[in-house]
C-alpha cells in the first residue's frame, strides 16, 4: 500500500501523488497533555496520527498531515506535563497549515480534533478558512459527544460500559494505545478514575482535577489491543463516510 502520511514520503512522491488525483489532506489537531498515571502526554497526538492514516487509506484518494500540537488545554494545566496554546493561537496555526496545503494543490483540507479542547477552535476557524481560501474545501469533522459516542459504542463490544470507556483516559482511549503504542503504557498504574456525570463548561472552567485527582475520567481496567484495533477501524470507517457525504454537498 502506498504511504498516506506527508512526513513520510519525499515530496517529488507528494507531488506524484497530487497529480494521481489525491487532492484531499486529512489534518488531525491533537495536544500535549496529561492522561492520567498510565498514558503518555502524546495520546491525543498518537490519535490523531493514527486516525488520520486509517481515514486516509480508508477513503482512498487523501493523504494526512502531521497532527497538529499542543492544543488547547488548559483544564489540564493542573498535571505537569501539559502544554497549552490560546484558541486564538492554535487558530492561526490551523490557518497557516491550511494554506500551506492549498497552495501546493489540495482541493480538500479536512480538520479531524482529537482532544476535547480543540473541537470548539476547529468549529470556529473552519469557515474562516472557506472565505480566504475560495475554491478550497474545508470540512470539520468536529462533534465531541459524537467521537466520544461512537468510541464508547465500539468498546461496548467488549463489555465496557459507557461510563468505564470514559472520555479521557478510560478504557476507550487506554485501548488505543496499547493497540499502536503498547510500549508507553503503564499497565501497573491502572486506576478507575472520575465515573460520574459532568459538563464540558464546568470542566473547561474548573479543570479535570476537580473531578479527578488522577486525570482520569473512565476506569482503563477493562482496556485491550483487541477493543482499540476494533475501535479505530470502526471510527475511521464512519469518520470516512462523513467525509465523502461532506464533499458530495
Amino acid at each position: 500500500m502506498d504511504k498516506v502520511k506527508l512526513e513520510e514520503m519525499t515530496w517529488p512522491k507528494i507531488e506524484e501523488a497530487l497529480a494521481r488525483g489525491k487532492r484531499t489532506v486529512i489534518v488531525p489537531v491533537g495536544s500535549l497533555e496529561q492522561h492520567g498515571p498510565h498514558l503518555p502526554t502524546g495520546t491525543d497526538t498518537f490519535a490523531g496520527d493514527v486516525l488520520g492514516e486509517k481515514v486516509a487509506e480508508a477513503l482512498g484518494d487523501a493523504l494526512v498531515a502531521s497532527t497538529i500540537r499542543p492544543g488547547c488545554s488548559r483544564h489540564h494545566m493542573d498535571f505537569p506535563g501539559t502544554i497549552t496554546l490560546t484558541p486564538e493561537t492554535l487558530m492561526q496555526t490551523i490557518k497557516e497549515v491550511c494554506r500551506s496545503l492549498a497552495a501546493h494543490g489540495f482541493q480538500n483540507i479536512v480538520l479531524v480534533p482529537t482532544q476535547g479542547g480543540n473541537f470548539a477552535p476547529v468549529n470556529a476557524v473552519a469557515p474562516e478558512i472557506a472565505r480566504e481560501l475560495k475554491g478550497i474545501n474545508i470540512v470539520a469533522i468536529a462533534n465531541l459527544e459524537e467521537l466520544i459516542t461512537k468510541m464508547a459504542e465500539a468498546m461496548q463490544e467488549f463489555n465496557v460500559s459507557f461510563e468505564e470507556a470514559g472520555a479521557h483516559s478510560g478504557a476507550s482511549e487506554t485501548s488505543l494505545i496499547i493497540a499502536y503504542k503498547p510500549e508507553l503504557v503503564n499497565t501497573g498504574e491502572f486506576k478507575k478514575g472520575y465515573m460520574g456525570k459532568f459538563t464540558s463548561s464546568a470542566l473547561m472552567s474548573k479543570g479535570l482535577k476537580a473531578l479527578s485527582p488522577i486525570g482520569v475520567l473512565g476506569d482503563p481496567r477493562k482496556a485491550s489491543r483487541e477493543a482499540g484495533l476494533k475501535m479505530i477501524d470502526k471510527l475511521a470507517s464512519y469518520y470516512a463516510q462523513k467525509i465523502r457525504d461532506e464533499l458530495r454537498k
